[in-house]
């Protein structure tokens, strides 16, 4: 049986926005909006891994618990890992849902759709969330990966081939742009982390390629929805835009 835990990394060295787990969205900062939402998904607990101590506060006075992760840690996934050291050193948890920490307007429907992925597809190590889109800017675009999924006309679920910045898949159709979200089988994420970057990782700058380079299966779900992350300060504004509309 399934007893997942949602982890949320957050660090506040970000190339394009520094600082933005704590950058105000409507009198909260963003890592409590993402809590916020996460525990709307009625899934179980959730946690931060946080990479700085400025962090720990907020996450934690938005109902998860948070633990202080090396700074220096690679990826999200690096952070998730070595939080379940302190978070669940016994192992009850299984799996381990990533949800990234900069998407404060993520519908938490979607978590509950990435982990029945995962659970419809017993031979697979891990899931995640892809969304259609036939728009030139975004098939262009290299901050929109794309996914290639092996998913046969009208189904909604398949197997993940590759990611991608570039325009794939050739020819006529939309994209499918990947949502950042996994649900990890945990000895898979165990595994994952035991092995160094790939070439094809290293290369487009995609974690989830080292699984794949590994031989792992990625289930994918396909939905509608594509959530917006916050990496720019116009992002940001977005979200902000978002809150006052919902609040209303």
């Amino acid at each position: 049986m399934f007893r997942p835990l949602i982890v949320i990394p957050a660090r506040l060295a970000a190339t394009r926005l520094p600082g933005k787990p704590l950058a105000d969205i409507e009198g909260k900062p963003m890592i409590a909006r993402v809590v916020e939402r996460a525990l709307l998904a009625g899934l179980g607990p959730v946690a931060v891994a946080a990479g700085d101590a400025e962090i720990l506060g907020p996450a934690r006075e938005s109902g998860a618990r948070a633990v202080l992760t090396d700074p220096d840690l690679p990826s999200g996934s690096d952070r998730i890992f070595a939080a379940l050291g302190e978070l669940d050193p016994n192992g009850q948890f299984d799996p381990i849902i990533n949800l990234q920490g900069d998407m404060p307007t993520f519908d938490p429907a979607l978590l509950q759709v990435a982990l029945a992925a995962l659970a419809e597809d017993t031979q697979a190590d891990l899931s995640t969330l892809v969304s259609p889109s036939q728009d030139p800017v975004e098939r262009a675009d290299p901050n929109v990966v794309k996914a290639i999924v092996a998913m046969p006309e009208g189904a909604t679920i398949g197997r993940g081939l590759y990611f991608t910045r570039t325009d794939a898949p050739y020819g006529e159709g939309p994209i499918f742009r990947h949502v950042g979200v996994y649900v990890w089988h945990r000895a898979a994420l165990a595994r994952f982390i035991g092995t160094p970057p790939s070439p094809l990782e290293r290369r487009e700058k995609l974690e989830q390629l080292r699984a794949l380079e590994l031989g792992m299966t990625i289930a994918v779900r396909c939905v509608a929805e594509f959530p917006k992350g916050v990496d720019t300060a116009d992002h940001l504004e977005n979200a902000r835009a978002w809150y006052k509309e919902h609040a209303r």
